[in-house]
């Protein structure tokens, strides 16, 4: 059994907002289906970090989870992106997976999974330029929902792996409040997506940072093939 990444699916099943129109996304459904079910099998897991779905509520979002659960092999852990407008509290989501059969979709939200040795922790983040007020209360509360999910994942033990949906690290900026809870404790690995265009994945950090290996998941930039963490 293996663990995967991929981010970034941003599917549209059930409403009217193709990828297709924009350069590299061309028949991505397709493309997506036939490179993830190649290399993942129905025993591995695959972390999806954020901008899944564009449905606007959570019952809008019933074709791309159908999509997700039944024709993708392995299990899934979804956690939020900046477009993932349908998010709701962990109970709500809980609750209308299992009413819909969804048994293979989990969600990453306050909370850790132990997936074969490595414990799964993240949250979506939030932008660093530090020129809004409003920006820094949301990063405040990103901040603290990345701590619980480190805390809950302590108590599982395993390698302590991070996936945020927004770059830690990006064109020369440094996201602190993400950063301080990465190096507090002791995050080896992060994983994470939001960036398209070829102009601005040459932006994006990947490498080593504080003793932090950095990898860009999204799924354009990744040829829509879910990457496996070794």
């Amino acid at each position: 059994m293996s663990v995967f990444v991929i981010g970034d699916l941003h599917l549209s099943l059930g409403a009217d907002k193709p990828m297709d129109v924009f350069r590299g996304w061309e028949n991505y459904v397709d493309r997506l289906t036939e490179n993830w079910n190649l290399v993942v099998s129905d025993e591995d897991t695959v972390i999806i970090p954020g901008d899944i779905s564009w449905a606007m509520k959570l019952e809008h979002t019933e074709a791309d989870f159908r999509y997700i659960n039944d024709s993708l092999h392995g299990t899934k852990i979804l956690l939020k992106g900046n477009h993932d407008y349908w998010w709701a509290t962990l109970g709500k989501m809980n609750r209308y997976l299992d009413e819909n059969g969804f048994s293979r979709i989990r969600i990453l939200f306050n909370n850790a999974f132990l997936e074969e040795g490595i414990c799964v922790v993240g949250t979506r983040g939030w932008i660093n330029d530090g020129t809004d007020p409003f920006d820094a209360k949301v990063l405040a509360r990103e901040e603290g929902r990345l701590r619980m999910s480190c805390e809950a994942g302590k108590k599982l033990g395993g390698e302590m792996t991070a996936f945020i949906h927004y770059p830690p690290l990006y064109n020369g900026e440094r996201n602190e409040s993400i950063l301080g809870v990465i190096r507090e404790y002791g995050i080896k690995r992060c994983y994470y997506g939001h960036i398209h265009g070829r102009a601005s994945h040459a932006k994006a950090f990947i490498g080593e940072y504080e003793g932090t290996e950095y990898r860009m998941i999204s799924a354009d930039y990744i040829g829509f093939m879910p990457e496996k963490i070794l």
